[in-house]
């Protein structure tokens, strides 16, 4: 695709990097808040990727490249992390997509105004990578009103903030992988009926959680799609879980290795030839992820795209950790220097860099699923044999 930013864009970028001047600290460290998911709302700053087709929803419009300038903008002046990207970024696109015109109405100006968080209620105990065996079920009550759904979700991100989940699970007795699947918007706010449990992982931080559901209720006017076409709903999706967010995520990337890089020269790890051909390999890798993202940008219908995305960033930021932990050599497995035995412990950036990078080819997908994908979607190959 031809892509590159005019002067609307520019202008954009003026914009939008003076507002995030007046409006931010310019502090990595600063929480990520509701106050902040209302601030962006107030001033339009939620949904900028929505397509206009089927109304606003409060929120401004921009162009492709304009989407990439805010992007860009957000991630240089390091804004605070977002609570409300699952809604705006995923959930919003595919109710414009597939919800209905009422489903929009009520939704969408509330995550425009960033008002309501949303989590996303996909993976289980055994179901993780492999989506068509989830197990949670949702049965319609006899009135047709409600639907009551059961059974748990596991790394689910944000599910302690969220006001809501949309939620995988299977509406047909007896049905089998992608069929029978139904696509529900589960309000989260039903005690005895949701139990959130957060995980601890090794980094000492609790970012994901198990999501209990005991029959609890969603409405029947919250399907999306129809009832049985969960699948179709839940695959568009997860598609868009790249392209601009793809883009941001390596501006986040290139600010990690340029920490890297400055401690090696720093330490004086820089000067090993080895340590050398890893840091440049490392940048190499990551412009060419850039140049990949862009292309599929306009390329919306490519079945490999998303795959191709995970497996390169995945990996990359996998091997990016570990050349961090070299170049620090035997300092790398210190605390902080104030560390106190009544207390948990603390890591550096660097550290938790490392730790938690350990999962990127495991989550959102292995790196075994993606190949699969790859191969029969993509190249046509035979389908491995499944019981």
């Amino acid at each position: 695709m031809d892509f590159a930013f005019g002067p609307e864009d520019e202008a954009f970028r003026r914009e939008a990097r003076e507002w995030l001047a007046e409006h931010t600290t310019g502090d990595p460290s600063r929480a990520a808040g509701r106050a902040w998911e209302r601030e962006l709302g107030n001033d339009g700053w939620i949904g900028l990727g929505w397509s206009p087709a089927r109304g606003t929803y409060g929120n401004r419009t921009t162009t492709l490249t304009g989407q990439v300038v805010w992007a860009e903008e957000y991630a240089r002046a390091q804004a605070p992390a977002r609570l409300g990207h699952l809604g705006e970024n995923l959930l919003g696109p595919t109710l414009l997509a597939h919800g209905d015109d009422a489903q929009c109405a009520r939704f969408l100006p509330a995550i425009a105004r960033g008002e309501e968080l949303w989590c996303q209620g996909y993976s289980e105990p055994g179901a993780g990578s492999d989506l068509a065996a989830v197990r949670t079920t949702a049965v319609r009550a006899d009135d047709g009103r409600t639907y009551r759904v059961s059974g748990q979700k596991i790394w689910t991100s944000l599910a302690h903030e969220a006001d809501w989940c949309f939620v995988l699970a299977r509406s047909t007795e007896g049905s089998r992988r992608h069929h029978g699947l139904s696509f529900l918007l589960v309000a989260m706010d039903q005690p005895g009926r949701i139990e959130v449990r957060p995980i601890r992982q090794m980094s000492g931080a609790a970012d994901f959680n198990e999501v209990f559901f005991d029959g609890a209720e969603a409405r029947a006017e919250h399907l999306v799609g129809g009832e049985g076409n969960g699948w179709r709903v839940a695959v568009g999706l997860l598609a868009r879980e790249r392209g601009v967010s793809t883009l941001v995520q390596q501006i986040g990337f290139a600010a990690e290795l340029a920490r890297v890089i400055r401690l090696a020269v720093e330490a004086g790890a820089a000067a090993e030839p080895a340590v050398r051909d890893r840091l440049v390999r490392q940048w190499a890798d990551l412009q060419s992820m850039r140049w990949n993202a862009l292309r599929t940008l306009g390329a919306a219908d490519d079945p490999g795209a998303p795959s191709v995305a995970k497996l390169l960033w995945g990996g990359w930021h996998k091997r990016l950790g570990e050349l961090a932990m070299q170049v620090r050599g035997a300092s790398a497995a210190l605390g902080p220097d104030d560390w106190r035995a009544d207390r948990p412990y603390r890591l550096d950036a660097l550290q938790r860099l490392f730790l938690f990078s350990r999962a990127d080819t495991i989550y959102g997908g292995s790196d075994e699923i993606q190949r699969d994908i790859i191969a029969e979607r993509v190249l046509g190959l035979p389908k491995e044999p499944r019981p």
